[in-house]
């Protein structure tokens, strides 16, 4: 593939806005969505056909030099059918799904798209939900919301405790290795061998728009995970709004190198769908960004030269820290990347000039930098940014085919959604799926944005905050967190790498702070230690002490004025739902989980950091 140049052919939006009577603004293009596949897997065998040898996928193997193992689009295709006519075979229907524990796998995908091939829905979940061990609560509520019809796994072993807890035996599972007693194993390979059936061919040809695609969980981080109804329509309009934007992705297929797993929307929808829908080749990238796994993201990075790249920002952070010593990485990484992404979670200031900077160091002109917002319930495309912005946090204007609703609610607007890419609801519950929606059919995010310019639509639109974590102080006076997150983690100078605001029903905010290790180490020099040592290390303290009064003399109220911060020693948890797969942070949980570190803000606790005089304003 050629080099991609760093003005990479993207969309010329024209966008409107209409005020209503009641106050509600409605923001769209004015140019219509174009027209769509009925079905993902429909563009996959037009690819099949017309680019057979093309790599669709790759993964490394377990060997010691880790090569590359690859499949053609023309090979999985036909895996794909055979796949599709054994499912068939088996009785599989949206009353009895494909269930996929595993992480992300050339296996994986052919499970996936075979179930689609022929409208039997799939639901991958997080690993974490099957290996954690104890009651395996989620597990068990995921099992009686979709009752499925067989369960796919790459390995049996590590999921056998599991499967026994939770599922009947009667449900069989499919694996590439290992076996579970007492219930039937089915090799993958045998699957695949499946003959290609009329049966199957008859399937293909009834699914259309509202064929339910695939089942994705949110992190249930506040309850039950809820299972989101993935229709063909949301997946393939999803894509058209994409194609669109990044109108590069026409001309030139993409090549990505992505670690995100495939059970959440970012990469299990967008990602994912993007290479079928453009041709493109998937690396799945089986590193991630974790101090014991981002070497393999290097080392993959280092092999493969992407040209469209998603990450979340503790993502961008680590492989910045590798760039400055690692020129390798560098020149391979910018070598025809025509576009940057982040999602998951709020990027820091410092993070993103780190970014740009390194950018227009390699590449002339630089390389866009951008995010957009969407939930699993949109697809998630919703709203992109492609304009250069010199901040992070501008999250861009509605995709083709999207109204975006602005209600008012207090001081702030309510963020609503209509779109041909929006979830019809949640499976087997229609109470859930009435609360989603408003009377006019829009879909509501439950979180607050404002105008990046007020008044200018065409400027794109800021994220103003969660609904459901913004809470009151003693005063009665609201807490935007969201944003209160943001300032905060850019006003720490890059000590921080995200935080958590505290303070409901006290006179003044704290916060817990999740710090950034390597700049910590970076400040203090060699021979500082690790852990709490770093943490209470005179210069630390210091230097954040300083930024915090920085902060605090910038604010314009106790609202926005954080007086006290403690950092988090111990990683945020998976299992406690702090932490989602794709790396955001759940305010609610932390607070929640970590009630003791809370209560210590308020204390004489040694570790906090506070304004030296409390009162100050």
């Amino acid at each position: 593939m050629v080099n991609l140049p760093s003005s990479a052919a993207l969309w010329q939006p024209s966008v409107r806005s209409e005020t209503r009577p009641d106050g509600s603004t409605l923001v769209f293009q004015t140019e219509p969505l174009g027209p769509y596949p009925r079905a993902i897997t429909e563009r996959f065998m037009e690819w099949a056909r017309k680019v057979p040898e093309r790599i669709y996928m790759a993964e490394r193997g377990p060997d010691r030099d880790r090569a590359w193992r690859t499949i053609t689009y023309g090979a999985a295709a036909a895996r794909i059918r055979a796949i599709g006519s054994a499912l068939l075979a088996r009785g599989l229907s949206p009353e009895r799904p494909l269930l996929i524990l595993s992480g992300n796998s050339i296996a994986h995908a052919m499970m996936a798209l075979g179930a689609q091939h022929v409208g039997v829905p799939s639901a991958a979940l997080a690993p974490a939900y099957a290996l954690a061990g104890g009651e395996y609560l989620k597990l068990r509520d995921i099992e009686r919301q979709l009752t499925p019809g067989l369960i796919f796994t790459d390995d049996a072993g590590p999921y056998a405790e599991a499967m026994a807890a939770v599922f009947d035996a009667a449900v069989p599972v499919v694996t590439l290795a290992g076996t579970v007693p007492g219930r039937e194993t089915i090799a993958y390979d045998d699957l695949c061998a499946t003959p290609p059936s009329a049966a199957m061919e008859a399937a293909h040809a009834a699914v259309g728009p509202d064929t339910v695609a695939k089942f994705l969980f949110t992190s249930g981080t506040t309850g039950s995970p809820k299972a989101v109804i993935q229709t063909q329509r949301m997946l393939c309009s999803n894509q058209e709004m994409v194609a669109a934007c990044y109108v590069f992705l026409r001309e030139t297929p993409p090549v990505v190198v992505d670690w995100a797993p495939w059970n959440h929307t970012a990469s299990g929808n967008k990602v994912f769908n993007l290479v079928i829908y453009n041709g493109g080749t998937y690396y799945i990238d089986d590193g991630r960004p974790t101090p014991g796994a981002i070497h393999r993201t290097i080392a993959n990075l280092r092999d493969i030269s992407p040209t469209w790249y998603f990450n979340v920002p503790l993502g961008y952070q680590m492989l910045l820290d590798a760039m400055e010593t690692d020129a390798v990485l560098r020149e391979t990484f910018f070598k025809r990347v025509a576009m940057l992404m982040y999602a998951g979670a709020g990027m820091s200031q410092p993070v993103w000039d780190r970014i740009t900077r390194v950018a227009e160091e390699m590449v002339p002109g630089g390389v866009l930098l951008c995010t957009g917002f969407g939930s699993t319930e949109t697809g998630p495309f919703a709203l992109m940014c492609t304009e250069r912005q010199e901040r992070a946090g501008n999250l861009g204007i509605p995709a083709h085919g999207v109204v975006f609703k602005l209600v008012p609610q207090g001081d702030k607007l309510e963020g609503r959604l209509k779109s041909p890419s929006v979830t019809p609801g949640y499976w087997r519950n229609p109470d859930l799926t009435d609360q989603a929606f408003d009377e006019e059919g829009f879909y509501r995010f439950g979180d607050a944005f404002r105008f990046a310019v007020p008044g200018d639509a065409a400027a794109g639109f800021v994220f103003d905050g969660r609904l459901a974590e913004n809470f009151k102080l003693a005063s009665g006076t609201w807490v935007a967190v969201g944003p209160l997150r943001a300032t905060l983690t850019n006003d720490l100078k890059g000590l921080a790498s995200d935080t958590v605001i505290a303070g409901e029903g006290h006179a003044e905010l704290g916060a817990l702070v999740v710090p950034d290790w390597a700049a910590l180490r970076a400040l203090v020099g060699d021979g500082a230690g690790e852990g709490e040592a770093l943490l209470n290390h005179p210069a630390v303290r210091r230097a954040a002490a300083e930024r915090l009064a920085a902060h605090a003399a910038k604010a314009t109220g106790s609202a926005s004025r954080v007086t006290r911060i403690l950092f988090l020693g111990v990683p945020l948890s998976f299992d406690n739902g702090e932490i989602t797969d794709k790396g955001s942070i759940n305010q609610r949980a932390v607070l929640a989980h970590r009630s003791d570190l809370v209560a210590s803000l308020w204390s004489d606790d040694p570790r906090v950091i506070a304004l030296a005089s409390e009162g100050a304003r």
